[in-house]
């Protein structure tokens, strides 16, 4: 029996043996946009403003990236799952009022408002997760109807409890020095303050990092990010891995909560409306596709980060801060370009 030989000149090669090089590899990185953008944002507000390359002014620029940050890590994962999430900005004003309104009404130490907070908030998000799984409805939809839903809560209920939009002081309650240590602490380094929530955010990064890339979970993630059918056909939960998301939102909602509390001792019922869209921009700048399947914690880290500095940035050059949003909707669309733009180099020379 005659065996027919593969033309001349051509290799059947599996592609998965194929030797890769380190640029092919740092090109293919979701982060590497954002990183190059988060360069030139320093490099032009170190000319541009002079006291931004003050030590004073690193803390200052990494808390405003953190807080965001701490929010842009789960809006990310849940992103390269193929999710959106528009109730994440009043969530979490929905955990502050929570907390606080439960400890001064039940006068309670404030330990139990932030473990009642914890619950609700997870409910919240299991919620979302469920209402789509079970729904079918794009999440846009779901979550827009969260939104709108919190957000008269958060109003209705604050008025109808305290009489006012704001939230009662709890400071002076058993339990608060304790709970302002873990939320909203500060640590003084080389003489430069840093707010807790710094390390929250690196922690949370960390975190994200590890379950995307050395865990079955986050497999799961991208794989249902890449397609929902296919990823049921080869045996991937579905179901648990959108709502694991959704509740890992909540979950970082609720430390951005229970932070905005213990900062201020009381809460204004109608913030977080808008910071949806920013938490969503900071992933997007970070490499994460609309489209889902694709992205990186780190890459939501440095989205973060640009916002920091571009918030900071333009205060320390004394420019009008009305040029924030045209400096952040620029930087979006450049990102966005730019890791498009590698990407197609990137399968160009597979």
């Amino acid at each position: 029996m005659s065996s027919t030989a593969p033309p001349s000149g051509i290799d059947h090669v599996d592609e998965r043996l194929l030797r890769t090089t380190p640029l092919k590899k740092l090109l293919a990185r979701p982060e590497l946009g954002s990183v190059v953008g988060a360069a030139a944002v320093f490099v032009f507000f170190a000319v541009f403003a002079d006291s931004f390359l003050r030590a004073s002014s690193l803390g200052t620029v990494l808390y405003a990236a953190s807080t965001i940050g701490i929010m842009a890590v789960p809006v990310a994962l849940l992103m390269i799952g193929g999710e959106f999430d528009l109730s994440a900005g009043v969530m979490v004003t929905s955990s502050a009022l929570v907390s606080s309104m439960f400890s001064y009404q039940m006068t309670a130490n404030v330990w139990v408002g932030v473990g009642v907070s914890l619950l609700v908030t997870l409910a919240i998000g299991v919620f979302n997760g469920v209402m789509l799984t079970r729904t079918k409805l794009p999440s846009f939809i779901i979550t827009l109807g969260t939104f709108l839903m919190l957000t008269g809560l958060n109003l209705g209920l604050t008025k109808l409890i305290s009489g006012t939009v704001s939230t009662k002081t709890i400071a002076d309650m058993e339990g608060f020095p304790s709970a302002r240590k873990l939320f909203a602490s500060q640590l003084t380094l080389g003489g430069v303050e840093f707010k807790v929530t710094i390390l929250w955010w690196f922690g949370l990064v960390a975190l994200a990092t590890w379950i995307l890339l050395r865990t079955r979970f986050g497999n799961w993630i991208f794989a249902v990010g890449g397609g929902a059918e296919a990823a049921r056909a080869v045996g991937v939960p579905v179901r648990r891995t959108k709502i694991g998301l959704y509740a890992g939102v909540a979950l970082c909602a609720w430390i951005s909560g229970q932070h905005l509390l213990f900062s201020f001792d009381v809460v204004q019922s109608g913030e977080g409306v808008g910071n949806e869209l920013i938490y969503i921009i900071a992933a997007v700048i970070g490499g994460c596709l609309i489209t889902g399947g694709y992205g990186s914690a780190i890459g939501s880290a440095v989205g973060a980060l640009i916002f920091g500095m571009t918030s900071k940035g333009i205060v320390y050059a004394e420019w009008n801060p009305d040029w924030f949003k045209f400096f952040l909707g620029a930087m979006l669309l450049l990102a966005t370009l730019l890791n498009a733009w590698i990407r197609k180099r990137v399968e160009a020379t597979k």
